[in-house]
This record gives C-alpha cells, sequence and structure tokens, in this order.
C-alpha cells in the first residue's frame, strides 16, 4: 500500500518509522525529511534523514544532513550533485582497477615467465605522474544522473574493471611478441611500451566513464578531455624523442596510436556486452526471486 500511496495523514511517530522502515524491506533507498521531535525515529531509520533550517535538536541530532536556509528546493540540487558525485567515484573506481590490474599484471608475468623487464624503474614513476592528471580531471567530469536512487554494484563494478585489466594484459603482450617477432631490441620494446600503456590507459578512462558507447552522451568535459590528451602528447613526445628513454621515432609511434586505438573500440565493445549480460542476469535473477 506504501508504494501506491502518495501521502499519510494524522500518523504518530511510530507510523513514520514503519512506513520508512517498510520502504526498506521493499529495496527502496529512502530519504526523510522532519523537524519536530517526532520525526526523529524516522529520520534516525531513514538511508538520508534531513533535518530542515528550524528543526528542533532532536530532529537535527537524529539527521545525517541539517539545511541551513528556509525551504526544500535545495534537496534536490543535493540529490543531483550527489549523483553527480556517486557517478564520478564509479568510474574513477572502474578505472583505477583496470589500469592497476593492467600494469602490474603485465610486468609480473613478463618478469616472472619471460624473465624481461618490459619497462623500467623511471618510466614507472614517469607514468604515475601522468596518469594522475587526468585522474583528478575526472572530479570534474560530466555525468549522467541517475532518475532512481543508485547504490553500490561491487561484483558489477568488480567484473568490469577486471575484464577491462585482462584485455590489457593481453594487448600488452601480443605487442610484446610482436615487437619481438620482428627483432626489436630490449630497450627499444621498453620505449614501445611506455608510449603504449601512456597512450591506451589514458584512453581506458573513456571506456569505464559510462555504461554506454563511449560517443553517446553525456560526453566527456572539456578539462577532461584536455587533461587525457596532453598527457598522451606528453608521453608520445617523451618516446618520440628518447627523453631519458630510446626513442622510437614518429612513424612507430603513430603506430601506437593506431594499435590503442583499435584496442580501444575493442574495449568499448566488450564493456558494453558485459554490462547486458551482467544486468540481464541480475534482472532475471530478480524475476525468479520474484515468482
Amino acid at each position: 500500500m506504501i508504494e501506491s500511496v502518495d501521502i499519510f495523514a494524522e500518523v504518530v511517530p511510530e507510523d513514520k518509522y514503519r512506513i520508512v522502515d517498510t520502504l526498506q524491506k521493499g529495496d527502496h533507498i529512502v530519504a526523510m525529511t522532519g523537524d519536530g521531535v517526532n520525526d526523529a525515529p524516522a529520520l534516525k531509520k531513514a538511508d538520508c534523514g534531513i533535518a530542515v533550517s528550524n528543526a528542533t535538536d532532536a530532529a537535527r541530532a537524529a539527521a545525517d544532513i541539517i539545511l541551513t536556509a528556509p525551504g526544500l528546493g535545495v534537496i534536490n540540487e543535493a540529490v543531483k550533485q550527489a549523483r553527480i558525485t556517486f557517478e564520478r567515484m564509479k568510474s574513477y573506481s572502474i578505472f583505477r582497477i583496470a589500469e592497476t590490474i593492467r600494469i602490474i599484471l603485465f610486468m609480473t608475468l613478463s618478469i616472472v615467465v619471460f624473465n624481461f623487464y618490459p619497462i623500467t624503474a623511471l618510466m614507472i614513476i614517469v607514468l604515475a605522474l601522468l596518469n594522475d592528471i587526468p585522474i583528478l580531471a575526472i572530479a570534474y567530469d560530466n555525468t549522467r544522473i541517475d532518475p532512481k536512487p543508485v547504490r553500490w554494484n561491487m561484483p558489477e563494478m568488480l567484473t568490469i574493471a577486471s575484464v577491462l585489466g585482462v584485455i590489457g594484459v593481453i594487448s600488452s603482450f601480443l605487442l610484446f611478441f610482436i615487437l619481438r617477432e620482428y627483432g626489436f631490441s630490449g630497450v627499444m620494446i621498453q620505449s614501445f611500451m611506455f608510449a603504449k600503456l601512456v597512450i591506451a590507459g589514458h584512453g581506458t578512462i573513456y571506456n569505464t566513464r559510462t555504461s554506454d558507447w563511449f560517443w553517446k552522451k553525456p560526453y566527456p568535459s572539456l578539462l577532461l578531455f584536455s587533461a587525457t590528451f596532453s598527457t598522451r602528447v606528453i608521453g608520445t613526445l617523451i618516446a618520440v624523442y628518447g627523453f631519458m628513454i630510446t626513442a622510437i621515432g614518429w612513424e612507430y609511434a603513430m603506430w601506437m596510436w593506431a594499435y590503442a586505438l583499435a584496442w580501444f573500440v575493442f574495449n568499448d565493445l566488450v564493456k558494453v556486452g558485459v554490462y547486458k549480460l551482467l544486468r540481464s542476469r541480475g534482472l532475471l535473477s530478480t524475476i525468479k526471486h520474484a515468482g
């Protein structure tokens, strides 16, 4: 009945508490707004309790958020900003896990299995510095605003991040075998790998920032695009002219861009497919449970 009714009148504190509790048991994320002592139990019980500006001390103590200005309009803006922040945190988490898997697993297997260091210690430091700039820009990215309350779906996030990370490892090893087959020296292979990890790694941000195809709205913010593009250009210039590493030249650098772009498109194809698979299974599970 609670899900189909908009207004309850003449309720006592126990009723407010039961309404919040029942909605939570129905798998809803519940926010509660109040100002009086009789609202305190429900404010405390809700996922997010909001006390208005003139609320009693009891309501303020029970609430998670206390409004400092009159009116309720600010709540809508707060919900909007919270969901934007949530999407940015989700994008960052998936990217960070995928990138960690991509670099650490590739390096570990290269050293243990092939007794070869794919990048030097100096390259690792430069990679970390170049990665920090786009990561900071994620905080200013454009995101979609979910029309419904959102919560962390850790199995989905970990699955997407792991799949993208493993694909990155595969693409790195494929490049390694190709370069070794063509007889490039070890230091040249390291420079190739450095360029590839910079170019492809920063492109992964566009795979992880949304569950849909990368070319669909919301488009990346100008700050994020500028940060990712400029750091990839800097990494390319370092590899091309051999700043503290062996130079690879412009021709091979362009091949690295083409290689990274091809895998970027493939990553997005896999990402969309995995999202659809996971969410279809979740829907089927929900239907079976309801049945």
